[in-house]
């Protein structure tokens, strides 16, 4: 996943090298909230379980490139924690919070000219910066296993397909969005086999500035 990751970086940035004359390069700062759930199965064959996440604060530093015909593409460093605090009668009273930087890379399409409504899809990878169990109350053989106790051992790279739309208005060389994004993870943060199945769903409610650089 890391060389797909370098892969698809390249091919970014050589494309946006090689359409800056007809299009602009913009920098600038994505915040808000994100509210996490996850599901997960004990073992093969077991009834699916969901479980209530939190919801936190989310940051990313932006660079996108809007190229001519109202297309584009971005990617962004962002901070970001996911997780579970579940309700539920087995899992009722524990929390586990992992914090990721994850860098989505999005192919961006635009309708509209100074007001205009964007749509944002493509993949992310991350890596795993810390993760913490807030409050642990059940045990048993149906709870979601411990993730920040010594030995646990998660994985550290998460990846997964984030998707995402909002409106965006220019103001000259300014540009402000407001986006609600959707993300889901493949990746499961389990290295032990203590459970078959652990995935993580964000949904983000975010506000964008970005700043013209390059056109």
């Amino acid at each position: 996943m890391i060389r797909l990751h370098g892969f698809l970086l390249v091919v970014i940035l050589l494309v946006g090298f090689h359409g800056h004359v007809l299009g602009q390069t913009s920098v600038g700062f994505r915040t808000g909230y994100s509210t996490s759930s996850a599901s997960y199965r004990v073992t093969l064959g077991s009834f699916p379980r969901s479980v209530k996440g939190f919801t936190a604060q989310t940051h990313s530093f932006v660079i996108e490139q809007f190229f001519e015909k109202n297309a584009g593409g971005q990617i962004e460093f962002q901070l970001l924690s996911t997780g579970f605090s579940a309700v539920d009668s087995v899992n009722e009273g524990n929390e586990t919070r992992f914090d990721y930087l994850k860098i989505p890379i999005l192919s961006n399409f635009y309708l509209g000219n100074t007001g205009r409504i964007h749509l944002k899809l493509g993949p992310h990878v991350g890596y795993l910066l810390n993760v913490r169990d807030i409050s642990r109350v059940s045990e048993g053989n149906l709870v979601i296993p411990t993730y920040g106790q010594p030995g646990d051992d998660p994985r550290k790279i998460m990846y997964g397909l984030t998707g995402g739309v909002g409106i965006s208005k220019l103001f000259g060389k300014h540009t402000l969005q407001g986006e609600a994004r959707f993300s889901y993870e493949f990746g499961r943060p389990e290295t032990q086999n203590r459970i078959f199945d652990l995935n993580f769903t964000q949904l983000e409610f975010t506000l964008s500035y970005l700043f013209r650089v390059l056109k």
